[in-house]
């Protein structure tokens, strides 16, 4: 702990792990939970502003539209993920994350000025923006994070993504508390509260240098890595880290950054996609982005009465906060692959007791406050596993060629998933009301099964090390069929 401690106070690592977050995966965070508390404002807005121009509307046009502006948030993530690799690739980690804070203000603008031109429209597009924003910040961000640590604490720096990932969810249910700014009145201001953080990220990141890894390995600048590993961690010479970097260069031998196409058709890497794959799909329909977006419907089913849901939500949030931190200090001692599969696991068992609950809600006042319980487990055991490890390993088991592609492949499954469940919890939930979540049990256990049947701990290894052990997964099954086919013919 105390080692932990040293390497982030030598020298600005602390500071840029901070500013960095608030413009990165905050932002993320923010605006996926901050929806749920104006809804009911925003729904009498659309109703109003439809009802001004074309008549009264149909209730299946107000859900619908709801249902779009959660989604095309998702929509605009997806955008912003598949532009990832061309815009870091021409500007680099810093300067991508820089001109990505003047995309959150201009949505911001558009989203203040929405309530006062009585457009709903201009709601779809701020939403939007403010969509591409998140989802090209939060992959940068997990990017410039693992490319700027030393591999003893990378775990813990790349986990600070997720960790502002939860802090930004809190923020977004503290600040739509009605003393706060959940008030009819200012939901156009409360949505587009956090490009605050945004604007200081804009004129501080400036000052810290380009992520190390991507200097020397992309750049060839040695000195300007240094430099910069210096200015982030304190004064040292490094060598121990640029010669693994040497290494990698060499590995990949001058090669340029890969498309997602030909991301996708190296055989080398197909167990890394086929985990990405797995791991994205399983934490988008695990629940979780349900349960942030649509907490005040959720609990509104569970019978909780209307002036407690907020703060029922917040307490769900700081939970998520304190266990992201928690797994930030044992990431690097227990390890990705345990976290992973004990958190899948234990989700799965918690989704179906949840159902069972719901499903008895009639019969005792005091049930509804069990499924409260259940969803505070639940999201334990989401910030101490799935959400806490996951951008280490997306990080991890990529060398530096692969990395934008697969971080924009792990972006699409990530905002295509949250997309498609913005669109169809709220008619899910009508339709199948408790049951709904039998399905996010089973992807929990999916994950859960995969993780510990088929993917090896990455702690303490170089990105080199993982894709030879990755290799040797691929190389066992084909050893093992010609061993099979050989037995055949004998």
């Amino acid at each position: 702990m105390a080692s932990l401690l040293k390497h982030l106070v030598q020298g600005n690592a602390m500071f840029f792990i901070i500013v960095l977050g608030m413009g990165g995966t905050f932002q993320n965070g923010f605006h996926v939970t901050v929806i749920s508390s104006p809804s009911p404002f925003v729904k009498r807005f659309i109703n109003s502003s439809w009802s001004e121009r074309y008549g009264p509307p149909h209730p299946d046009t107000v859900t619908f539209l709801w249902s779009a502006v959660v989604a095309f948030f998702a929509v605009g993530g997806l955008l912003g993920s598949i532009s990832l690799r061309m815009i870091t690739d021409k500007l680099g980690r810093k300067k991508a994350m820089i001109w990505n804070n003047v995309i959150s203000i201009v949505a911001a603008a558009i989203m203040l000025s929405s309530k006062y031109a009585n457009s709903f429209e201009m709601i779809l597009l701020s939403r939007l923006l403010f969509g591409f924003a998140s989802g090209l910040g939060g992959n940068v961000h997990a990017i410039y994070l693992g490319e700027s640590s030393p591999k003893k604490i990378r775990g813990l720096v790349t986990l600070t993504s997720a960790t502002f990932v939860s802090i930004g969810k809190l923020s977004g249910q503290f600040a739509g508390l009605q003393e706060i700014l959940g008030r009819e009145d200012w939901w156009n201001f409360l949505l587009c509260a956090p490009t605050v953080f945004a604007v200081v990220q804009l004129i501080v990141l400036p000052f810290f240098p380009e992520a190390p890894r991507y200097l020397l390995i992309e750049k060839d600048n040695a000195e300007e890595c240094r430099a910069a590993l210096q200015c982030l961690w304190g004064p040292g010479s490094y060598e121990k880290e640029m010669e693994e970097m040497v290494a990698e260069q060499k590995a990949i031998g001058g090669e340029r950054s890969r498309s997602l196409l030909e991301l996708l058709r190296d055989r080398r890497v197909r167990w890394q996609i086929l985990t990405m794959l797995v791991l994205h799909g399983c934490i988008q329909f695990c629940g979780i982005s349900a349960l942030s977006s649509f907490a005040y419907n959720i609990f509104q089913e569970a019978g909780i009465p209307e002036e407690r849901i907020r703060y029922m939500t917040m307490g769900i949030g700081a939970s998520e906060v304190l266990t992201s931190i928690t797994c930030g200090l044992l990431i690097d001692s227990v390890g990705r692959r345990v976290l992973l599969w004990r958190g899948f696991a234990g989700m799965s068992v918690l989704m179906a007791s949840i159902t069972v609950a719901l499903c008895l809600q009639d019969y005792a006042f005091w049930i509804p406050y069990c499924t409260i319980a259940l969803f505070f487990l639940f999201v334990i055991f989401y910030g101490g596993g799935p959400a806490g490890v996951q951008p280490s390993l997306s990080h991890e088991i990529f060398i530096q060629s692969c990395r934008p592609a697969a971080f924009v492949f792990s972006g699409i499954l990530r905002w295509l998933g949250f997309a498609i469940m913005g669109f169809a919890f709220p008619f899910l939930i009508a339709l199948l009301k408790s049951y709904t979540f039998l399905i996010f049990s089973g992807a929990c256990m999916f994950g859960a099964l995969y993780i510990y049947l088929v993917v090896p701990e990455t702690k303490g290894k170089t990105p080199l090390e993982i894709s030879e052990e990755f290799n040797a997964i691929k190389l066992w099954r084909s050893h093992k069929k010609e061993q099979m086919s050989l037995e055949t013919k004998l």
